[in-house]
């Protein structure tokens, strides 16, 4: 299979891939495009029976599973969702470099029914690598609803391979798929897939490498490694370093003297992908019947939410609409569960003085530790509880690629990559989510510049102390209403202010220390979906809010206690967090802030969750973390302590761009795997943050305001 069809003569290849696998188990490699449903169809097929990790050597995720079918034991294998085997991202190599060189027994590539056209590009490609391959059509569901029809007996016909109509998600087609697998697997069904063509010239270099390659190495894909060679596919060279044999590689390398010097290797595999998409076309005009109204209906909505007039409108009203909804809509919850959970407090208090606990210990469990997370949990799960479904169901909808194609041309001027939109936006949730998004970013310079950047976009810990500040300097309507619109639309504003410096930054940083040229991609505008609920519940309470509200308290928890210590110390009249605040208090003056306020940006280091709270403990000199009862009785303490708006403004500017969480720089150091770029993302924002709220702060005082 791939370029080992042959098992028994792999001598050539290096165990790399590290398939565990029992001597009766087939291995089964499932590639597809994104937004397939690929994933859908992996679970429907395995079950419970998986699990995932990395590729050896890669930070792209890979998932394992298990099935067996009449009496067949499989280990399916789901390689990362790329459009093409025309190796210029990191996922695109692995899916490759699988198919190539772990001997996968076959290979099915799931296509999407609603736009089958573009998915066969990877389907021609995969057909020349592997000689089993079985097409699985999946979103038929999807495709009934929009009246299209496919022909997948003459697609069969004209491919020479199985094709299996799925709708993965509702469990149809599935046992036929696994039917079509073992009859594949046991040579009831002998694939003979019909390879592409090309023009004569190409024909005449791949015959006369493709002859060469098949005396030396009977059992390599002779084909499929000629026209990588003539169409100037250098990575290959480095997979073949990592797979094969040193002296199979220097014969390798030796082949391409028979290449003639003038081939314009650019020009061949333009025309390659060309014309797999030329085929394409004609196979969809041949076999797949579509609905012309409804595809004009998509057509006429995508007119409106990406058109150069309506676009960043729409996007920024949108933006605005979710956080009104999460200001409007957590209050309630947030005020229930602080009630809740701080009146637990007092309970735990009686109990620590029925057995005379000493006092430290009481403080430090309870009034440290317990305090901050009834804080985090009070403060955290009613916001993300309803900014997250709203979120998924955006992105359920098929909205957020459409506002990656809306600021595509803005992340070009600052010679960054267009999909750095789509990692801000994992960002608003949790900055670290963010930055493992930028794997599906190519480049490894603009990879780099999005990892930086990403902490520009406000993560779920802080739209607390955002939320909190804007709604006590901004609130000052007795219409409850318009207390909740006015804090929204100002963090709305803060974020496209965040949004402007990740742009700003961006074109520094490709113009001094990441300098380039801004890549190409391909970015799919999915076709518009009905949501999926169950779906949108599961992933956005379960994958998204606990597990970033588990995070925040694993961390704060600590972080509290140790607050706690540091409130609770005193040298002479001060506590230990009243001297160090004195000495910053001279720095902190010139951008608008106070020594107190960034000593509590300092604590929050480990969960931006706690700035607040330990904010307002030092003001109270409590010596412990102090909820507010209400915005009343926040901007009393406040403003007793000086605070302006001009304050107001630079805490929620340092806040905004100020260096990442720990949780962040620990997976920008895991994702980069240096030292030295995780230091440049903590110090560049923290740069960023003093800059922009010095120039603030000079502004105000030249206006003579406050």
């Amino acid at each position: 299979m791939g370029l080992t069809y042959n098992s028994s003569q792999k001598s050539s290849l290096k165990d790399t891939f590290h398939i565990e696998r029992n001597e009766d188990q087939h291995v089964i490699a499932l590639a597809g495009n994104p937004n397939t449903g690929k994933s859908t169809v992996f679970n429907s097929l395995t079950g419970l029976h998986q699990h995932t990790g990395n590729w050896p050597g890669k930070t792209v995720v890979n998932a394992r599973g298990e099935f067996t079918s009449n009496k067949n034991e499989y280990i399916l294998v789901d390689l990362p969702g790329t459009y093409s085997l025309f190796a210029s991202s990191v996922e695109e190599i692995v899916a490759r470099d699988f198919i190539c060189f772990g001997d996968p027994e076959s290979v099915i590539v799931v296509a999407d029914a609603t736009c089958l056209e573009r998915n066969l590009n990877l389907v021609f490609q995969v057909m020349e690598l592997s000689s089993r391959v079985i097409l699985c059509i999946n979103l038929i569901d999807e495709a009934k609803k929009k009246n299209i029809t496919i022909d997948e007996k003459g697609i069969e016909k004209e491919l020479g391979i199985p094709v299996v109509l799925t709708a993965a998600r509702n469990g149809v087609g599935i046992n036929n798929l696994k039917q079509t697998l073992d009859k594949v697997i046991t040579h009831e069904i002998i694939c003979k897939p019909k390879l592409i063509k090309y023009s004569e010239e190409i024909e005449d270099n791949v015959n006369k490498i493709e002859n060469i390659i098949k005396e030396k190495f009977p059992h390599l894909n002779s084909r499929w490694l000629a026209l990588r060679f003539i169409d100037g596919d250098e990575s290959i060279y480095k997979s073949m370093e990592q797979y094969l044999l040193p002296e199979d590689i220097s014969f390798l390398r030796s082949v391409l003297e028979n290449i003639h010097p003038d081939l314009d290797k650019e020009k061949i595999r333009e025309f390659i992908t060309e014309e797999n998409y030329r085929i394409a076309e004609y196979m969809k005009k041949t076999y797949v019947k579509e609905d012309i109204k409804k595809l004009n209906r998509d057509q006429k909505i995508d007119n409106i939410i990406t058109s150069k007039k309506f676009g960043l409108p729409i996007m920024l009203l949108l933006l605005a609409a979710t956080f009104w909804i999460t200001i409007q809509g957590a209050n309630i919850p947030s005020a229930m569960l602080s009630n809740l959970l701080f009146g637990f407090q007092d309970i735990l208090t009686e109990w620590f003085e029925y057995f005379n606990a000493p006092s430290w210990l009481h403080g430090f469990l309870v009034l440290g530790l317990y305090r901050t997370l009834a804080w985090v949990i009070a403060v955290m799960l009613p916001p993300m509880a309803i900014f997250f479904p709203i979120f998924t169901l955006l992105e359920d909808l098929g909205y957020l690629p459409r506002v990656a194609f809306n600021m595509d041309h803005m992340f070009k001027r600052a010679c960054a990559h267009g999909k750095q939109c789509l990692t801000m936006c994992m960002g608003f949730g949790c900055n670290a989510a963010g930055v493992i998004g930028c794997r599906i970013i190519e480049s490894p310079r603009e990879r780099l510049i999005a990892i930086i950047t990403n902490n520009f976009v406000p993560c779920n810990g802080r739209f607390p102390t955002l939320i909190a500040i804007s709604t006590v300097f901004l609130a000052v309507s007795s219409n409850k209403y318009l207390n909740s619109v006015t804090p929204a639309l100002f963090v709305t504003l803060l974020v496209v202010a965040g949004i402007s410096i990740t742009l700003l930054v961006s074109f520094l940083l490709s113009k001094t220390l990441l300098k380039g040229i801004p890549s190409t991609f391909t970015l799919e505008l999915p076709p518009y979906r009905k949501p999926q609920i169950g779906r949108i519940l599961y992933t956005s309470l379960l994958d998204r809010t606990i597990f970033v509200l588990g995070r925040a308290i694993l961390i704060a928890a600590p972080a509290g206690a140790f607050t706690w210590i540091l409130g609770n110390i005193y040298i002479e009249d001060l506590s230990i967090i009243g001297h160090v605040s004195s000495f910053l208090n001279p720095l902190a003056s010139l951008i608008g802030l106070d020594g107190y306020i960034l000593m509590a940006f300092i604590l929050g280091l480990p969960a931006n969750e706690i700035v607040l709270p330990v904010l307002l403990m030092s003001y109270l000199s409590t010596g412990t973390l102090t909820e507010f009862e209400n915005i009343e009785s926040l901007r009393h303490t406040l403003v007793s302590n000086g605070w302006t708006h001009l304050t107001a403004l630079n805490t929620m500017l340092f806040s905004l761009l100020h260096w990442p969480c720990s949780t962040t720089l620990w997976t920008i150091r895991k994702e980069t795997g240096s030292m030295k770029w995780t230091f440049a993302s903590m110090l560049i924002p923290t740069i960023v943050a003093f800059i922009v709220c010095f120039i603030t702060t000079l502004v105000f005082h030249l206006l003579g305001l406050k």
